[in-house]
This record gives structure tokens, C-alpha cells and sequence, in this order.
């Protein structure tokens, strides 16, 4: 059975494995020349990623790759106090099993599991798909697969595709998110420095492996803004005009805009699509069910909808319908309470009001002097909350036997 994937961060090379171990022969287009290195933020895995990456025997990797940050240090825009928080306790109140790595990292070591198994194509992309599986690209020749999978992101053209007016549903939690490569210098080993106000913050951290740091912001503007998800230069001037007033420090970070480094820019938003297949197409990852970036576990999110999907795909015996139709059932309440997680998080992360900063540096210093058994104790009754991501479990779908 011929399967076709367009996308090769997260979801595409985790989903590639796991067909390939189960006799399917996989193709993986990707729009980028090569494996992309966007510089890109930190990322989360919880438990069911954790799990999976177990499995695929690349844990290892992951945990050699963590950025290391062990503290986290809040500025209170225009204070000279600040709050210095156990970093690593706070992580263990989400989740007993986590780890934070760099997104470019854990793409590469996905990548890597499986590149000699599988045909990665770069530097193409789908144009047209059949109902029968006929599919034409950008630039080679047409071929013909019996299922075909998007893991092309949150502006996935696979959903554009196929979906047509139904690839836009989906609903801005009010934010944004940047992300911006600056001198290594700038940062401090072991830590993230945070600068916290109403309607925005600014962060910055590093990791021992890394030749520099990363300065990432989120902002509430005070109306939706308008661009082109690809316009770089109006990105960088609407990331400028929300950070002004946030101090001196935040004006150092924001002086390497102009110095040409790694950036990303993206809207909080929430993909709503009630159902992720049409006859051979399906999505995965972001691509279908994005809950928000950096507020809703999306890299776990995408992590587990990979090996679910593929263990469907060989349940089923290559039945699509019936794959697809199953994959979705199991998805579905992870999806849901991630999405809603996602709205919570994104209303909590950046305050729209003075009190509400106070609030949460309030909680992080609490969560940081509170013992550690009491806090996860109290975080252990919110299972829909911080800790779902721990309640999650990958089903078994046992490997044939070869």
C-alpha cells in the first residue's frame, strides 16, 4: 500500500516510522529544500510522546537534546524585583514525565529514525489530488497512492486542497507568538529570563548545544491583525510596535531583527474542523487539529495522532474508511481537551490585566515554594487541566511479526 505524506517536521517523519515498521511503502513531500532549520521555540513532549519516542528507541536522543533550563526568572515590567522560579518543579506539577527540546532537534531525530526507510522528496509540493489517489506536484512527475496524509502545519495546503471552504474553521484565542534568533550572549545558562506585562511578554533562553538564544514574545493586540502568513518584513514591524515601552532589555533583543536571524511569526489559533479525512486523505498533527501553538501540547498532540493513524491504517488492513473513521474516534477526546486546555492557557500565559499578572507570578512563586508532593497532588485533581497530557494513553498496536 502506496501512502503519500506532505510534511516533514513533527507528525510527517513520526507517522513515516511507524507505516514503514508495519509494511507500508511511504513517500514524504516536503515544500522546503531541505530539512527546515527555522530556528524556531522550544517545544514540550509529555508522556504519550514520551512513550512513543520510547518505542522508537530514540529517547535517548531526546533527552541528550533537552535545552536544560532549570530556572525561570519573572520581571514585572517597569519593577526591579523580580521572582526566580524551580523551573523543573513547576514542570513536574504539568507532568511526571516531560521533557522540553528545541523543535529543530526533535525533528531531526525524528527524521533520522527512518530516512534510510522511507523516500523523503524536498523541495516539491502537492498541487492537485484525484478521488482515485492521482496527486501532481510542483515540480515531478504525477503518481498515484491509496492514501495520502497532510503534516504540513497550521497552514496546511493538503487541508486547503481538499477541504476547500472548510479549511478555515478555526478560532484565534487572541494572541501571538514570536519567535527570534539573537546572540547567545544575551541569554544565561540554565535559565529563562521572562518579562511579563498586560497583553504581553517577552522571554529569553538558550541550551548548551545551541550557538545562540531565543527571544520569544506573545502579545494580545488590541484588534485581529491582517497579514500573509509568508510577509516577513510586516511581521517583524507589527512584533516591534507591540513590544515598545517593555524596557531596555526587551529593545536589545529587538535591535537583532534587523540582523537577519532565524525568525517566526504566527497567530494563537485553534483549528476546528470536526472531522480530519475526505475519501483518501486524512490530517494529522497541526494540520488537522491544532489546538494553538505554544499553549495547547500540539508537538504531543501531533506525536500521538501519528502512531494512532499508522496503527489504524494496519488494523484496518489498509481499509481507509474504516482507518480513518477509527483513528478519529481515538483522537477526538485528546483533541477536545486540548482545545480546551489551549483556551485556558492562552487567557493565562499572557494577562489581560494588572491583577491578572500579578496572579500568576503569585502561582509560579507558590508552585516553586510549596512542596513537591503537595502541588503535584493538587495538580492531580485537574485532570483536564495542567495535567492531561499525563492522562493520555497511546493504544498498543502490537508490531507484525517478521
Amino acid at each position: 500500500m502506496r501512502v503519500l505524506i506532505s510534511g516533514a517536521s513533527i507528525a510527517g517523519p513520526v507517522l513515516a516510522y511507524w507505516l514503514t515498521r508495519r509494511g507500508f511503502d511511504v513517500t514524504v513531500v516536503e515544500r522546503a529544500p531541505v530539512l527546515r532549520k527555522t530556528g524556531g521555540h522550544a517545544v514540550d513532549l509529555f508522556r504519550p510522546a514520551m512513550d512513543i519516542s520510547e518505542q522508537m528507541g530514540v529517547l535517548p536522543q531526546i533527552e541528550a537534546h533537552a535545552t536544560g533550563t532549570d530556572r525561570l526568572v519573572i520581571n514585572r515590567a517597569g519593577s526591579r524585583r523580580s521572582v526566580t522560579v524551580d523551573y523543573l518543579k513547576l514542570q513536574r506539577v504539568i507532568s511526571d514525565r516531560h521533557v522540553e527540546i528545541m523543535r529543530d532537534d526533535l525533528s531531526q531525530i525524528y527524521y533520522d529514525a527512518a530516512r534510510d526507510d522511507v523516500e523523503y522528496v524536498f523541495g516539491d509540493e502537492i498541487t492537485a489530488i484525484a478521488d482515485d489517489g492521482h496527486v501532481t506536484f510542483a515540480h515531478g512527475a504525477p503518481r498515484d497512492y491509496d492514501v495520502i496524509v497532510g503534516a504540513d502545519g497550521l497552514h496546511s495546503g493538503v487541508r486547503q486542497l481538499v477541504f476547500g471552504p472548510d479549511a478555515g474553521q478555526s478560532r484565534f484565542l487572541g494572541g501571538h507568538l514570536a519567535v527570534l534568533s539573537v546572540p547567545k550572549s544575551l541569554a544565561r545558562e540554565g535559565e529563562s529570563t521572562c518579562i511579563l506585562d498586560v497583553d504581553r511578554l517577552a522571554m529569553i533562553y538558550t541550551a548548551d548545544h545551541l550557538d545562540d538564544a531565543r527571544a520569544v514574545f506573545m502579545f494580545h493586540p488590541p484588534a485581529p491583525l491582517e497579514y500573509d502568513h509568508r510577509d516577513d518584513a510586516r511581521q517583524r514591524q507589527f512584533l516591534r510596535d507591540a513590544m515598545i515601552g517593555l524596557g531596555p532589555t526587551v529593545d536589545g533583543w529587538l535591535a537583532e531583527l534587523d540582523g537577519g536571524g532565524a525568525f517566526y511569526f504566527d497567530s494563537i489559533t485553534q483549528l476546528e474542523l470536526t472531522s480530519w479525512s475526505r475519501g483518501r486523505v486524512t490530517l494529522v498533527g497541526d494540520a488537522g487539529y491544532c489546538p494553538g501553538p505554544a499553549v495547547g501540547g500540539s508537538t504531543s498532540l501531533a506525536v500521538l495522532g501519528a502512531y494512532v493513524l499508522a496503527g489504524e491504517l494496519e488494523r484496518a488492513a489498509g481499509d481507509h474508511t474504516a482507518a480513518f473513521s477509527a483513528y478519529e474516534q481515538v483522537m477526538t477526546p485528546p483533541v477536545i481537551g486540548s482545545r480546551a486546555m489551549a483556551r485556558t492557557m492562552a487567557k493565562t500565559i499572557i494577562p489581560s490585566s494588572s491583577p491578572g499578572v500579578w496572579a500568576l507570578i503569585t502561582l509560579a512563586r507558590a508552585v516553586s515554594l510549596l512542596p513537591q508532593r503537595l502541588t503535584s497532588a493538587i495538580a492531580n485533581l485537574n485532570d483536564k487541566g495542567v495535567r492531561l497530557y499525563d492522562t493520555m494513553r497511546a493504544p498498543d498496536y502490537p508490531l507484525p511479526v517478521t
